[in-house]
């Protein structure tokens, strides 16, 4: 990948998730509903993955610029479909709903502007996927295969997590769920989540492709996002406000994130 065409990389992943952004943002005007935001988000990350890795960007052999925007399409179509079905049955991203309440009737055109500063923090997410499919190695490997496994582990532990507090939710015990995944991590899908972008630098990282070590953009990029910014901290703000003394007791025993022993367990 030249010089040239890593800049050209740049700026179509950079002009797609705008436009994505923008749609996002008519959509969410159009419905009322916010939650709209984060699917339009993941279908639009994912898509622009998938056609940054088709593109013709870089000296990727076709078979690794196929497996990784399988990859792309993969995430996008589960995690996508999980938060529009999430989305379908409620009025507003708990999230979203406060920003707009404490802008007031700045909402629209503050909200337009978060979700482009969203587009722009999302650039190393879509450039590590463009970076892995067009890593210039002749043929899959080893690192193809270990960033595939990296890739299947966090993708299924994702769908697990997500599944289990569905089940949850769909038992009417009420409170905060606690068991499973949720004993060991108080956010046990944003740690999956994270392990599986961990798949592109793994299929980039080479010696010989000098581009390719930019591709850990994708992994620290989504872990402040969801641990520092807009995942773990307004969530559990959401929840402590939802359940009080109870959500705390759950802070108090229970990793935020990586899986452990909860406090204080016996087993």
């Amino acid at each position: 990948m030249t010089i040239a065409s890593f800049a050209a990389a740049l700026v179509f992943v950079a002009m797609a998730m705008s436009a994505f952004m923008a749609l996002g943002t008519l959509i969410e005007r159009r419905t009322g509903n916010s939650g709209w935001i984060d699917v339009v988000w993941t279908f639009g990350l994912g898509l622009t993955g998938v056609a940054g890795a088709l593109l013709p960007f870089g000296a990727g052999p076709m078979p690794r610029r196929l497996v990784v925007a399988g990859l792309a399409l993969a995430w996008a179509l589960r995690l996508g479909l999980h938060i529009a079905r999430r989305t379908a049955g409620i009025t507003e991203d708990p999230r979203y709903a406060k920003l707009k309440r404490d802008w007031g009737s700045a909402a629209p055109q503050q909200l337009a502007r978060l979700l482009q500063m969203q587009a722009l923090v999302s650039i190393p997410l879509g450039l590590g996927i463009v970076l892995a499919a067009h890593s210039p190695a002749p043929a899959l490997g080893w690192q193809d295969l270990a960033g595939i496994a990296v890739f299947v582990a966090g993708l299924a532990g994702g769908a697990i997590a997500d599944g289990q507090l569905r089940a949850f939710a769909r038992s009417g015990a009420g409170g905060v769920c606690d068991s499973g995944l949720w004993r060991w991590s108080r956010h046990p899908n944003y740690f999956f989540e994270c392990l599986l972008w961990c798949c592109y630098p793994v299929i980039a990282l080479d010696a010989g492709y000098p581009w390719g070590w930019l591709a850990l953009l994708a992994p620290a990029c989504i872990t402040l996002l969801l641990t520092r910014i807009s995942g773990i901290p307004p969530l559990e703000e959401h929840m402590l406000a939802k359940h009080g003394e109870a959500y705390r007791a759950y802070q108090n025993r229970t990793s935020a994130l990586i899986p452990l022993p909860p406090k204080g367990a016996t087993s």
